[in-house]
């Protein structure tokens, strides 16, 4: 009896250890997926807090940047490869002189309230701008006062220029405004306006509720484009950027920008994923060439070449930026069209910088480690804004050339860093400068542009405006890059400033959101580019089912 009673007992467990065997095998023969489904809201910490949900005066707070870029559209937008393209307009015609834009619009836009979208609001927004009151950007302002804008029907419109601009598409991607939430309002009404924080759009998302901790954000039902498959996205507002890292640690949120400074940490967080993309802007160290009598020998262009050989774009990423950027030392970005990728780009020579300084005069014949020429120490100080990867990459540039032997003092500034760049009241000065769409560096190295404009190091080259006078008249992008690629060629030789790097967005999401993706952005809130395409609720189904039940279909 007991011996029957093992045998069954051996039967029973064979019987279940091949059930077990044939569970794993079935297990392993059929390969899980992640079917999305619609649904889900996505929370994200932000640093600050919004003040202008309105295009017109989003440039100069990045909350309200990143809520214009969800809720408006412009009558163009620029993609990932940094092109103008279509947005609200479904094109345009430029005349063979240039002074011409003609734009036909899309006639099957709805504002988020229902209303149709028209040329009129275009006229609006336009001439909100236009306007001697306006409060936003002056740069927006001048430009605009010297458009005409003409309705030519309630879905055409004409800009005209004074002289041609290659640069004028730029302009088309400010979003839009509604005509009829405005009624009577003029611009000097803006800051006050109550739209700034009920704003209506024509983007994929509006505003629900705003108060002084989190915005909530809806789907557009009347949006016209690829119907988002998050059902809403919230932003919760932060004192700064370190606690956004902090917030996600706590499971307030479901991800947010990763601070430079806390990116090494954010790696070892196994339920966060990491995406990096390049900025459409440049980290520069500025030599100021307007201040001949303090610092004489920065006018020097043998200097400030022995300078670039002197710096290691490479260690000084490593070591301050904590690896996220890209060497470059070309004023255009590589991305651009008018980026010539055969320029050479300086190599880290210490020993070709000392044999240069030598040959034009500066030896450390005291052996104090500096380097004089005459009674004239090499020094100078270093401005720098009161951001701490800035300080940081301050403090390596004069590491650095202090192994060169020269000596750097690190100002650092906490506000008025563009005023002081502006005034030339500096002597070496690093800084970081954007760019959008057409490549066109009139403003920041032309000569006219010393005074009261934006070429901060005062360079002042008399072929190299010429250049950047004439690939203005120019919209053949061949032919522009004649000039573009001599400009770059002149830059490299005299040095008018040392170009670093090229900074890396870094942003953290939780591994339940997918399919976020992060192409080269111009603006932060670029990494909203493909949100429509993003979802949180998922089911995992088996594949051969999923192929069966499709074969049966």
């Amino acid at each position: 009896m007991g011996q029957h009673i093992r045998w069954q007992a051996i039967i029973t467990f064979t019987g279940i250890a091949l059930t077990l065997a044939v569970l794993i095998f079935l297990t392993f023969s059929r390969t899980t997926v992640i079917v999305s489904e619609t649904g889900g809201t996505y929370i994200e910490a932000v640093a600050g807090r919004p003040q202008f949900i309105n295009p017109l005066l989003a440039q100069f707070n990045q909350i309200d940047q990143d809520l214009a870029t969800l809720i408006f559209n412009g009558l163009t937008k620029i993609d990932e490869t940094g092109e103008i393209v279509p947005d609200l307009a479904k094109g345009w015609e430029v005349s063979e002189d240039g002074l011409s834009y003609l734009f036909q619009l899309r006639d099957d836009i709805r504002w988020q309230d229902g209303r149709l979208f028209a040329a009129d609001d275009v006229i609006f927004t336009i001439e909100l701008m236009q306007s001697a009151d306006f409060p936003g950007s002056p740069e927006l302002q001048e430009l605009w006062q010297m458009v005409t804008v003409e309705k030519i029907d309630p879905y055409t419109i004409r800009f005209g220029l004074p002289t041609a601009l290659p640069t004028f598409l730029n302009f088309t991607t400010i979003g839009i405004l509604p005509t009829h939430q405005f009624k009577n309002s003029t611009a000097s009404e803006l800051l006050d306006h109550p739209f700034n924080l009920a704003p209506i759009g024509t983007g994929p998302f509006k505003i629900d509720t705003i108060n002084a901790e989190f915005a909530h954000l809806s789907a557009n039902r009347f949006y016209n484009g690829s119907e988002p498959r998050l059902d809403a996205i919230e932003f919760r507002f932060y004192p700064s950027p370190q606690e956004v890292l902090t917030a996600y640690e706590q499971k307030e949120v479901l991800g947010g920008a990763i601070p430079t400074v806390a990116e090494p940490i954010a790696r070892k967080i196994k339920s966060l994923n990491l995406y990096h993309a390049s900025i459409s802007s440049y980290v520069l160290v500025y030599f100021n060439l307007q201040d001949e009598e303090n610092i004489p020998f920065l006018q020097e262009f043998e200097l400030r070449q022995a300078l670039g050989y002197g710096l290691n774009r490479q260690t000084l990423i490593d070591q301050a930026v904590y690896g996220s950027g890209v060497p470059t030392a070309n004023p255009i970005l590589p991305w651009s069209w008018a980026y010539n990728a055969a320029q050479p780009e300086p190599e880290f020579d210490p020993e070709r910088a000392r044999a240069l300084l030598g040959r034009i005069g500066w030896t450390d014949d005291d052996d104090d480690g500096i380097r004089e020429r005459g009674d004239i120490r090499l020094a100078f100080t270093l401005l720098a804004p009161a951001d701490p990867v800035k300080i940081a990459v301050a403090n390596e540039i004069g590491r650095q050339w202090g192994e060169l032997g020269v000596e750097v003092t690190v100002e650092i500034v906490e506000a008025q860093l563009g005023e002081r760049l502006q005034q030339h009241d500096y002597q070496v000065a690093l800084a970081e400068l954007s760019f959008f769409g057409d490549p066109d560096p009139y403003a920041l190295w032309h000569a006219s542009q010393i005074e009261g404009g934006q070429n901060f190091a005062g360079w002042d080259n008399h072929r190299v405006s010429t250049l950047l006078e004439e690939a203005r008249t120019v919209t053949d992008r061949g032919h522009r890059n004649d000039f573009y690629f001599e400009f770059q060629r002149i830059f490299a030789d005299e040095v008018p400033a040392l170009i670093l790097y090229q900074p890396i967005f870094t942003y953290g999401v939780s591994n339940q959101v997918y399919d976020v993706q992060l192409s080269p952005m111009v603006i932060p809130g670029d990494r909203f580019r493909n949100i429509a395409d993003w979802y949180m609720v998922s089911e995992r189904t088996i594949q051969k089912e999923l192929q069966l039940h499709e074969a049966n279909e």
